[in-house]
């Protein structure tokens, strides 16, 4: 059955509790804790056009290890399972493999957010065998099989990083051992839906088997949200409205049920909490209240509260839907 709503025209910029009431769905409400999704800092190797986050090589924000250790307690202590560790390039927090170490001994599932390109940076090339050494779970960023696409999103020469770190990889057995799963990311690059995720990745695994021998588990597609640097490319090629019009004309009621808003809580560098990972860059406070952070949280301020919402949540309701896991449908 399709689900999709249609929405009119004269709604542009309609709010989003607003169609989600249209949809029966209002109000938006998490339910059971599943994941943490943590932070580690702005600081990347990278400065990516499409970055939500304002990542690159100048950004401070970066966790100290006393945070770490309270986020850690706190996960502990509420039997999280999974976390899930994004950056910036996490690997450039001076105390990334310290945490990852104290959760895995924790018996808590790690996946790491990795650019690939961090593999072949001085002072970081052992950090591929670190990574295939504990079977974290890795979710890498490589936007299209194609060095011009890779390259103009990316920067100059990141296509070719990614393919031999991805080489790499292999060789380490990720991506063909059953315990070293390697996804891949893909996100558009320009002012348009992700195709199908499905059929997408069967375009990924041939060309880059014919081309590079190279396999990996799964293909992640994510929407680009409308917001920081994608945001400032919208506003300078005059596209914002009719992205935002896209966005709002494809929500898709189907997916609301998977968002990731439901089950994950996201966690900043400062440890300050957010319904997501886009809220996090928003400033959008948890619950649309006041600042708060991780270990002040009971575990009845998790299942059933309120989740902050706004126009750029449309972002992950239009067409298959969009999360940090890829396509919600």
């Amino acid at each position: 059955m399709n689900y999709m709503h249609v929405v009119q025209p004269a709604m542009l910029d309609p709010s989003f509790t607003r169609v989600l009431g249209a949809s029966g769905l209002a109000p938006l409400r998490r339910s059971e804790l599943r994941e943490l999704q943590i932070n580690l800092g702005k600081l990347c190797n990278q400065a990516c056009n499409h970055c939500h986050v304002d990542a690159g090589p100048k950004r401070s924000e970066i966790m100290t290890w006393d945070t770490a250790i309270r986020i850690i307690g706190w996960a502990e202590n509420q039997r999280i399972e999974r976390v899930d560790i994004t950056g910036g390039a996490p690997e450039m927090n001076p105390g990334f493999r310290g945490i990852v170490d104290r959760f895995l001994a924790k018996g808590i599932h790690v996946t790491s957010r990795c650019n690939l390109s961090i593999l072949l940076e001085p002072g970081f090339t052992d950090t591929a065998q670190w990574y295939a050494e504990r079977g974290v779970h890795l979710v890498c960023s490589l936007p299209c099989y194609t060095k011009s696409n890779v390259d103009a999103q990316r920067g100059d020469g990141v296509f070719q990083k990614s393919i031999e770190a991805l080489v790499l990889l292999n060789e380490l057995g990720y991506g063909r051992d059953q315990g070293l799963v390697l996804d891949l990311v893909y996100n558009p690059g320009g002012a348009f839906l992700p195709p199908d995720q499905q059929k997408l990745e069967a375009h990924y695994k041939l060309r880059l088997l014919d081309e590079f021998d190279i396999v990996f588990n799964s293909l992640l597609t994510i929407t680009n949200l409308p917001i920081s640097r994608f945001a400032h490319y919208l506003d300078r090629t005059g596209q914002r409205r009719d992205y935002l019009k896209l966005l709002v004309e494809n929500f898709r009621a189907s997916t609301v049920s998977a968002l990731m808003c439901r089950h994950l809580i996201s966690v900043d560098w400062q440890g300050r909490v957010f319904d997501c990972d886009f809220n996090q860059m928003l400033e959008l406070p948890y619950g649309g209240s006041k600042e708060r952070y991780l270990w002040d949280l009971q575990p009845d301020d998790v299942t059933n509260r309120p989740i902050a919402v706004g126009t750029h949540c449309f972002g992950c309701t239009a067409g298959a839907g969009s999360s940090c896991g890829g396509a919600l449908k």
